[in-house]
């Protein structure tokens, strides 16, 4: 005896097999990027922070203006810390403040520095010890394809760097 298997049944079997495999399958672990910005931080707060170290220890502050979304924002985070020679520039010239710009976050401390964030993210705004806005930076004028150069980064921070 033959049996004919009716084709939209075979569908739906299907259908079923693949259902009951996409809900019982383990979830695929995503990637998490790591949060740099203090979502909750009061930014007027940490600059004056950030001014009291920069006089005690003679430095200027750097303010980086981010979101934990914004892949560029880790881009030039992560060339912070791994390039040897930015790092030592930011640690013999710099006290560095990440200043959370998601929505409406911070955005009194935005107007304050000139809105920086028009430019986009990150934007870089440098402060003498004494909390005078010395310049804006645009870091897209830093980027070179899809990274920040680490001269023309390395070049910036000199440029603006208290002479010693």
């Amino acid at each position: 005896m033959k049996y004919r298997i009716f084709p939209p049944l075979l569908g739906l079997c299907s259908l079923l097999v693949f259902a009951n495999w996409w809900l019982n399958a383990p979830a695929a672990e995503s990637p998490t990027r790591a949060v740099l910005y203090d979502e909750s931080a009061d930014g007027a707060k940490q600059i004056a922070a950030a001014l009291v170290v920069a006089k005690q220890e003679h430095k200027h502050v750097l303010l980086q203006f981010g979101a934990n979304w914004c892949g560029w924002c880790h881009r030039l985070h992560h060339l912070f810390d791994t390039n040897p020679d930015i790092a030592a520039k930011l640690k013999s010239s710099y006290v560095v403040v990440l200043l959370d710009v998601n929505g409406e976050h911070n955005q009194d401390i935005d107007a304050k520095y000139g809105n920086p964030v028009q430019y986009g993210l990150p934007a870089l705004v440098v402060l003498n010890a004494d909390g005078r806005q010395l310049t804006i930076q645009d870091t897209e004028q830093l980027e070179e394809g899809d990274h920040h150069n680490p001269e023309k980064v390395k070049a910036f921070l000199d440029r603006w760097a208290p002479k010693k």
